[in-house]
């Protein structure tokens, strides 16, 4: 399995701080995977808040279904990349949020990318704040690719401050996303394939 070193980010990290490829502390007494990491799972219905309260829809990874188990995960914001099974050839860039949603109290802990529409297609703005809607994908497989942390998962006061946070993880997610593509366009290394490639196995193999 692949595996790299990786520094702990500050325990309190603001919502907008500059994007780091570096991997999370958990907030669980887990030992952190390092990153990448890839989850195997299926498409379930979550409570529609990204959709309904804040217009950033997001796809609900099942538990039950996954190829990791959610409590092993770090909790926090990353970003990486994500394949539908119904459409192989789209690869989407991906903010991802790993943990409790702590502005909202859940007890369980998920896993929710929203996946980021390529400029110039309409769905990239069109929610009501702006952000990328894409059409359902409930029931469907998902390979996503954990590649780097954001920031911490923090409670907000309100809706209004979450949504402007989660808008800065699409910026930053997005930025290095695009960086990460540029600076592996012409790699055939085997991390790279297994990133970008939902037909890789689910660990690199050394």
């Amino acid at each position: 399995v692949f595996t790299k070193s990786f520094s702990p980010p500050p325990a309190t990290a603001p919502a907008t701080m500059p994007p780091s490829t570096a991997t999370a502390e958990s907030t669980d007494s887990n030992t952190i995977p390092a990153l990448p990491i890839r989850l195997t799972s299926t498409v379930v219905k979550g409570f529609n808040r990204g959709s309904k309260d804040l217009g950033i829809p997001t796809a609900n990874l099942s538990r039950t279904h996954c190829n990791q188990s959610f409590d092993q995960l770090p909790c926090g914001i990353y970003w990486g990349f994500a394949r539908i099974e119904s459409e192989p050839t789209n690869l989407y860039k991906s903010a991802i949020s790993i943990g409790y949603n702590p502005t909202y109290g859940n007890e369980s802990k998920t896993v929710e990318p929203h996946f980021i529409a390529d400029e110039g297609n309409p769905a990239r703005t069109a929610s009501m704040c702006g952000e990328t809607v894409l059409r359902d994908f409930y029931g469907e497989k998902i390979w996503l690719s954990v590649v780097g942390y954001l920031r911490a998962e923090l409670p907000f006061e309100g809706l209004d401050k979450l949504r402007l946070a989660i808008k800065q993880d699409i910026v930053n997610s997005e930025s290095l996303c695009n960086e990460y593509l540029r600076d592996h366009s012409d790699s055939d290394d085997s991390e790279t394939s297994w990133v970008l490639n939902a037909a890789a196995p689910d660990d690199i193999v050394a």
